[in-house]
């Protein structure tokens, strides 16, 4: 494996990093029964994202790389061929976890260079997946954000943030915080297969809605629709009016992407899972990672409709919405655009 880019001192020749630079451990526990944990003391948290990239920020934080929740799609997979790790069940089952991660931020943000840029987390893989449940880095990770009031914003599927409400209102009140919880549909049974480590989709809407019955607002990130598989208008249209009962302030869709990692495991599902719709996705995606704009434009306008139809509307690019806190806390500035489009 290499360690090298992660080693908090890194060997003088690129080279595999000794083995006792790592501490790797496994748990006999039903919820991590499988799961090996590689524990690293990485040399730097906060990542630039290249120039090149589509996300609508600058800078990340992931005190995690690969994810129990095991997504067929998910784009991070290419990440873990990084490390000489499998991006298929390794991916799934190989956690890098950064322990040092919190003091790393709290080292950065108090560096003369910082300039206090926005923050962005789960935009990698899930910083609340089961194994935050174990290591507990987010807590200081949102510890060293709200003491130098520095902006950021979330995205996750996992129900473990709720444990950190606390730290995120305290946040709010000194700074912009955007939080959202992804959810691309309430299908049951394509949930079962596609996300098989996440919690239910419903479960994720009960984190929304808890987050707005504390007053703090939360989106939707609506992804991924899945072509041929998630995009009837009845599930739309499900997925939308549930969306809009949870209080989610806005809904942002997504329409399902397969960068190079991800798209040969997600193609290896589908032909297991749905062996007609290979040709089709073949098809589909046959210019890249991206569906036909065609596509994309259609399934924006249709979900833009339901939403209005439900009484949510989409959310613009832009900063991350400041959470509204409590009735002593001063006024909350105009909110702007939530910070979804992420994966």
């Amino acid at each position: 494996m290499r360690w090298d880019n992660l080693a908090e001192s890194p060997p003088a020749e690129i080279a595999l990093f000794g083995t006792d630079a790592v501490v790797t451990r496994t748990f006999d526990t039903p919820e991590f029964r499988g799961v090996t944990f590689h524990e690293v003391r990485a040399r730097s948290i906060v990542n630039r994202v290249p120039g090149a990239s589509r996300m609508p920020f600058e800078w990340t934080v992931n005190p995690y790389r690969g994810c129990t929740h095991a997504c067929v799609y998910c784009f991070a997979r290419k990440t873990h061929s990084y490390l000489d790790l499998d991006t298929g069940l390794g991916f799934d089952s190989q956690i890098v976890v950064k322990v040092n991660a919190p003091e790393l931020v709290r080292r950065h943000l108090g560096s003369r260079q910082w300039e206090g840029a926005h923050i962005a987390m789960g935009t990698n893989v899930d910083c609340y997946q089961r194994a935050e449940g174990r290591y507990a880095l987010m807590p200081g990770i949102l510890a060293a954000l709200r003491d130098h009031a520095n902006p950021f914003s979330i995205l996750t599927k996992g129900t473990l943030i709720l444990r950190d409400l606390d730290l995120l209102r305290e946040a709010a009140a000194v700074t912009d915080v955007g939080v959202s919880v992804s959810v691309g549909f309430t299908d049951q049974e394509l949930w079962r297969t596609v996300e098989p480590g996440t919690p239910a989709p419903e479960r994720r809407l009960d984190v929304v809605r808890a987050l707005t019955a504390q007053g703090l607002d939360c989106g939707v990130l609506m992804a991924p629709v899945v072509p041929f598989l998630g995009d009837r208008t009845e599930q739309l249209r499900a997925t939308v009016r549930a969306i809009a009962a949870a209080g989610a302030t806005s809904v942002t869709p997504l329409v399902l992407h397969l960068r190079p990692g991800a798209r040969e495991w997600f193609m290896a599902w589908l032909g297991q899972h749905h062996p007609w719709l290979v040709g089709r996705y073949e098809r589909m995606y046959a210019a890249g990672a991206y569906a036909p704009k065609w596509y994309q434009r259609r399934i924006t306008r249709q979900v833009h409709e339901l939403a209005d139809e439900f009484g949510i509307g989409p959310a613009s690019s832009g900063t991350a919405r400041r959470i509204r806190t409590a009735p002593a806390a001063p006024p909350p500035q105009e909110p702007g655009g939530t910070q979804l489009t992420l994966l």
